[in-house]
Parts: structure tokens; C-alpha cells; sequence
């Protein structure tokens, strides 16, 4: 008679042991997700150094190099306009010497500007507006600067006006070719000699420029102190359609001879 085989139990998988479909698909989307969190941790820590790293090199080439500033009257009409944003050259006066002829951002040596009221903006607009004007990205508003044209230098003797009605330096006569058409040199006379370190500054738009002429009641008798000097301006940037280089007019003052 033959035995017949015994039967055997059915294998039960243990309720601790995992799956052969768990073992699939839990340990590729693990890795796939720390893989993903990797890549996107590399991303953010790329884009935080790109983005500080321009800014460190934006706020050194304000302080260093160039920063731009916002042109809040028509003083340097025609010349400069009101809205005007324009480009100013740090290297000047410290690697460069200030031209007759310039054109110089200066800060208020006093009284010449009135009290500054800043534009109303939200906290956190004008936590942004201090970053950006900080690192240079945004004109400079901050009231207490200015921008005229150089007209005399230390040591120069200036005087308004001769039988023409023209400004002499150094007892040269200019022709100003850059004032505003329409207005005159001065309709004040005046008779100056520049101190040592200072500037004498005039507006191209004369006649609504409240420059050296009127401020000789003030701290420094009118003169602009060099060290209040920012820089000189050299283009026009904004708006587009008056982008513009700004040459020092050189020819005007090609016969004034040394002091």
C-alpha cells in the first residue's frame, strides 16, 4: 500500500516581514526624495551667494566706483533735467581732481537746502528702499545733497560781471556755453576769491539756481568744502530716451590762466 505524502502547511508570511512590494517601491522613493531635498537645499545656498554676492559687489562699486542719484529740481536746466537719474563717479575728488567745468554732487555744507521731508512709504518699503539705496541700486534721496557746476577752483579769482555781462575767472571772461538759453550769467554781481580747498558752484539754469551766489551767509561763506564733494556726474541714465554721456566743457574755460 502506498503512503501517501504528507501534506504540507501553507507558508504564511510573518507580520513583521515586509513585503516583497513594499521592498520595491519604499527604499527608491526614499532615496529619490532625500535625492530631490539635496538638490533643492544646493539650489537655495547657489542663489543666496549669487544674490549676496551681488550685492556685496553693488555696494562696492557705490562706495568705490559710481553711485547714482536722482535729480529733484531745475537747477541744471537745461542740462539736467527734473527726474533725471544720473551716474557719479566716486573717483572724484580722491583719485581725480575736481575741472572747472564739472559737474559735482555735493553734501549741503548748511543752510542751503531746506528741511527734508522724506516720501511716505510703508515699513517695508522703506526697509527696502534703505537696502537698495544702500548697495546702490537705487538713487540716493536723502535731502542733503546737491548738484551745481564747478565755475572756479582754489585759489581762483571770480567776478560777475563785465561790460558783456559775463562771468571772469582769474580775469578771463567765459562764454558759457552750457548755461540755460534765456538766462544770464548773474543778475548779481559778485567778487570772490575761492579759499583753499573749496569750490565755487553755480546751477546752468541760473536764474532758479540758489547756488555760491546765495548762500554766503552760510557756513563756509558759499563755497562747497572738497571733502563734501561725492563725485563728479558723467551720464544721464534715466529715462532712456536722454541717456546721455556728460563731457566736461572744457573749451570754455581753455583761456583761464592759472591763479
Amino acid at each position: 500500500m502506498t503512503e501517501r505524502p504528507a501534506a504540507r502547511e501553507p507558508h504564511l508570511p510573518h507580520d513583521d516581514a515586509p513585503s516583497a512590494a513594499a521592498g520595491l517601491t519604499d527604499g527608491p522613493r526614499t532615496a529619490g526624495s532625500r535625492a530631490a531635498g539635496s538638490r533643492s537645499l544646493g539650489l537655495l545656498r547657489e542663489t543666496a551667494i549669487i544674490v549676496v554676492s551681488a550685492l556685496v559687489l553693488s555696494w562696492l562699486i557705490k562706495t568705490l566706483l559710481v553711485q547714482a542719484f536722482y535729480i529733484p529740481s531745475g537747477s541744471m536746466e537745461d542740462t539736467l533735467e527734473v527726474g533725471d537719474r544720473v551716474m557719479v563717479s566716486r573717483l572724484v575728488p580722491d583719485a581725480f581732481d575736481v575741472h572747472r567745468g564739472d559737474i559735482v554732487v555735493f553734501k549741503d555744507p548748511g543752510g542751503w537746502l531746506p528741511p527734508y521731508e522724506p516720501p511716505e512709504r510703508t515699513p517695508v518699503g522703506q526697509a527696502t528702499a534703505n537696502v537698495l539705496t544702500f548697495v546702490g541700486l537705487m538713487p540716493a534721496e536723502t535731502g542733503d545733497h546737491l548738484i551745481k557746476r564747478v565755475i572756479a577752483t582754489p585759489g581762483d579769482h571770480v567776478t560777475c560781471c563785465d561790460d558783456e555781462g559775463r562771468i571772469q575767472v582769474n580775469g578771463e571772461p567765459i562764454d558759457e556755453t552750457y548755461i540755460r538759453p534765456g538766462s544770464v550769467p548773474s543778475q548779481d554781481p559778485f567778487d570772490k576769491v575761492v579759499p583753499e580747498g573749496m569750490l565755487w558752484v553755480m546751477g546752468d539754469n541760473r536764474q532758479e539756481s540758489k547756488d555760491s551766489r546765495y548762500n554766503t551767509g552760510n557756513p563756509g561763506g558759499g563755497f562747497v568744502p572738497m571733502d563734501n564733494v561725492v563725485g563728479s556726474t558723467f551720464a544721464v541714465v534715466w529715462p532712456l530716451t536722454d541717456a546721455t554721456l556728460l563731457r566736461n566743457p572744457g573749451d570754455v574755460f581753455d583761456q583761464v590762466p592759472e591763479p
